[in-house]
């Protein structure tokens, strides 16, 4: 026994002997093995070192910064294995990338050439479609028709909402005062308030009528909408641009080349929101060229051989502030930046930003054509192109969790339901005061009949007054979620004239985190049986308005349970 603890007292002090020798060898700094490492200087145009610079072999997350004297090494790298090196330095385009080098390789220099600090109005936009002729079309290199890769970036982007908002029907119809047939709403008439002077009264309803428009009520200008839907044709001329003029690169909307050339985002100091009536072009800084020369932003520091650099607002939440919030006549009209930056997910460290639900990675594994010089990168680190939204089902079916339950109390049957925003950043539903979700309880006996409601809420009028099975659901047991804006003088609710004056007038949407729980006392049928459908739908527009405009949206259903009872 004495043995065995002697034994066992020199292996505890020979393992803490090799543990000790291993912290010591480990706290050692040894000059690493020249065959392992790249060094070298990063330079701007006039031979002047560059501090912090990022060096990084490129599409990896192998990459060092350059000291105070603009030097760099890169350790514990492949022997043998030549790589690309590329560096870049806030305010400079990306340099290097254009012949491999060797591991063990001393004395490289990387020179960077500084981006002009100012913006050209005079740029030409390009077009992201090759049919336009020029080398620097989008499609060209960010589409691979041939191979049917649908998560190429500009294949994704053509099939999203933003390349079409300048074309968007819902848009126009609303700016022109149209329906979707050209069928054009008489224009707004006035009164004299003795008190106000000129005021605007409802329209005539007796005589053709096809929805409100922006030229019913201002004829004479354009407006500001085309700051968001038409950026390319209005960042000169923001308050003067007629969207049905646009022509060229105007016509694609949100257009590859306007993001890309995106340096900045100018927001209010005080509150990290875009200032009020400041919509899209108005707070978007901007680096557009010099004739015969480019420019190209994105999420990525080491894509060399042009005229590309990185800017970190590309990967968040702030570069789509201007296009999503915006106050008009001091009422917030929407907001789903600034319900993102009140929420949870605005936190660094735990949140989410708008690309990850929106432009989420992992689809493809290269973002430009392989024979275009693009390079195989980590697909978690390329951001979809397709920024699915309110019309995407999977989006909206994986927004919100619904549960309900059912029990029946003496002679009456309760059903209880709670919905809960527990997926999504903002709230539900968002952006456009126009957008609406409905909930919708049916109970019914095993003959299929209805079941009257004896107490709980109902859809409201605005759900549309009608017959159900054409969607109109005001009265029947659920309730509506919506933002309410009624126009001021007028007094129409809701309204999506929100470039007339409004105010809000109810807001029961579900913020992000938060749940919502109502419930619903029908009568218990004689057999004591009853089966219980619990709907959620999202629909784009209100009833009223999407038949004046002859808009065919159908609803997309977000959620629904399926309970069978008896007593």
């Amino acid at each position: 026994m004495k043995y065995t603890w002697v034994m066992f007292a020199c292996i505890l002090l020979v393992s803490s002997c090799q543990s000790i020798k291993t912290t010591q060898k480990a706290n050692l700094t040894e000059p690493a093995q020249p065959e392992f490492l790249i060094s070298g200087i990063v330079l701007d145009v006039t031979n002047t070192p560059i501090a912090g610079a990022v060096v990084r072999i490129r599409a990896t997350e192998k990459f060092t910064m350059t000291d105070k004297d603009g030097e760099f090494t890169l350790t514990d790298l492949q022997p043998g294995k030549p790589v690309f090196l590329t560096a870049w330095a806030e305010g400079y385009f990306i340099g290097g990338g254009d012949e491999k080098i060797v591991v063990g390789s001393t004395g490289i220099e990387i020179i960077l050439e500084k981006i002009k600090d100012s913006d050209n109005p005079a740029y030409q936009w390009v077009s992201a479609f090759a049919e336009a002729g020029s080398d620097l079309n989008c499609e060209n290199c960010h589409a691979e028709v041939d191979k049917q890769i649908l998560s190429m970036p500009f294949t994704e982007w053509s099939n999203d909402a933003h390349s079409a908002s300048a074309q968007n029907i819902r848009f126009l119809t609303m700016y022109l005062g149209q329906d979707i047939q050209g069928n054009q709403s008489p224009q707004r008439e006035y009164a004299i308030n003795r008190d106000y002077g000129r005021i605007p009264i409802l329209p005539d309803l007796t005589k053709p009528y096809f929805g409100p428009g922006y030229k019913l009520d201002f004829p004479e200008t354009a407006g500001n909408c085309s700051a968001c839907h038409v950026p390319v044709a209005a960042i000169n001329a923001p308050y003067d641009t007629d969207p049905t003029t646009a022509t060229g690169v105007g016509v694609e909307g949100v257009a590859c080349d306007f993001c890309h050339k995106v340096w900045d985002i100018r927001l209010d100091p005080m509150t990290g929101l875009p200032q009020h009536n400041m919509p899209g072009v108005l707070s978007f800084e901007f680096r557009r060229p010099d004739k015969n020369r480019q420019f190209f932003a994105g999420p990525f520091d080491d894509v060399p051989l042009g005229d590309d650099t990185y800017t970190p607002i590309q990967q968040q939440s702030q570069f789509c502030a201007p296009c999503h919030f915006g106050s008009f006549w001091n009422t917030q009209i929407y907001n789903s930046y600034g319900e993102w930056l009140e929420s949870s997910y605005s936190d660094p460290v735990t949140g989410k930003t708008c690309q990850d639900c929106h432009m989420p990675v992992g689809e493809n594994d290269h973002f430009a054509g392989l024979d275009k010089g693009g390079v195989i990168r980590d697909p978690r680190k390329i951001f979809s192109h397709l920024m699915p939204g309110a019309s995407n089902i999977d989006l909206l079916q994986n927004a919100v969790t619904m549960t309900a339950s059912a029990k029946i109390e003496t002679d009456k049957l309760i059903v209880d339901v709670q919905i809960t925003n527990d997926k999504t950043g903002h709230h539900v539903p968002t952006d456009s005061p126009l957008r609406q979700m409905i909930l919708l309880v049916n109970v019914a006996d095993e003959n299929g009949q209805p079941i009257n409601m004896l107490d709980g809420e109902t859809v409201p009028e605005w759900g549309g007054v009608g017959d159900p099975n054409l969607g109109y659901y005001a009265s029947l047991p659920g309730k509506g979620f919506a933002k309410i804006l009624s126009e001021l003088w007028t007094e129409l609710e809701p309204t999506g004239s929100y470039w007339n004056p409004t105010r809000v007038v109810g807001d029961n949407r579900i913020a992000a985190n938060e749940s919502n729980r109502s419930m619903y006392i029908f009568s218990v049928p004689l057999d004591g049986k009853a089966r219980i459908k619990v709907s959620l739908l999202f629909r784009r527009a209100f009833k009223e308005l999407a038949d004046q405009k002859g808009w065919v949206v159908p609803d997309i259903l977000m959620e629904q349970q399926i309970l069978n009872i008896e007593r």
